[in-house]
């Protein structure tokens, strides 16, 4: 299995969530069984690491994302993932404007394909402060839990 999660920039949400996936993976019985990546709609960022707050807030629960790279999502990765996990409603927009029609049906929200919340959103912190990758932090830590346990169950 491969999942991408994608953001607007790649350097906040994704990022994060990608981190918060590894980890939870890993100490589950998938590890090594399911991979993950993250990618933006944007290419304003490639190249660079994640947002500072973004990489001091996932060091903070134990995770290092410093070394993610961003990366803009390209046609390529329509094949490549199994599913294509967006941050929100403008993203998942943005990303079916380049899906093959046979691969449209791969595209979601991430809370909601986690089974977190129907239509469910992760906000976009770019522009907040501490408290709002803590939020996002929260968001992403508990949809990594329930992907696990959604794969796990077969």
């Amino acid at each position: 299995m491969k999942l991408l999660v994608v953001c607007l920039g790649n350097i906040c949400r994704s990022p994060m969530a990608e981190g918060a996936l590894q980890a939870r993976l890993a100490a589950s019985p998938l590890s090594g069984r399911v991979q993950v990546d993250s990618a933006g709609t944007g290419g304003w960022h490639a190249g660079e690491p994640p947002d500072r707050r973004a990489i001091a807030c996932a060091r903070g629960h134990g995770v290092d994302i410093a070394g993610q790279r961003a990366r803009q999502l390209h046609a390529a990765d329509f094949e490549a993932f199994d599913w294509i996990l967006c941050a929100d409603r403008a993203n998942v927009r943005d990303v079916l404007r380049f899906a093959p029609a046979a691969r449209r049906e791969r595209v979601a929200l991430l809370l909601e394909w986690a089974g977190i919340r129907a239509g469910g959103e992760v906000p976009d912190p770019y522009t907040g402060g501490p408290e709002d990758f803590q939020r996002v932090w929260r968001l992403v830590d508990s949809a990594a839990q329930a992907v696990v346990a959604r794969l796990a169950a077969g």
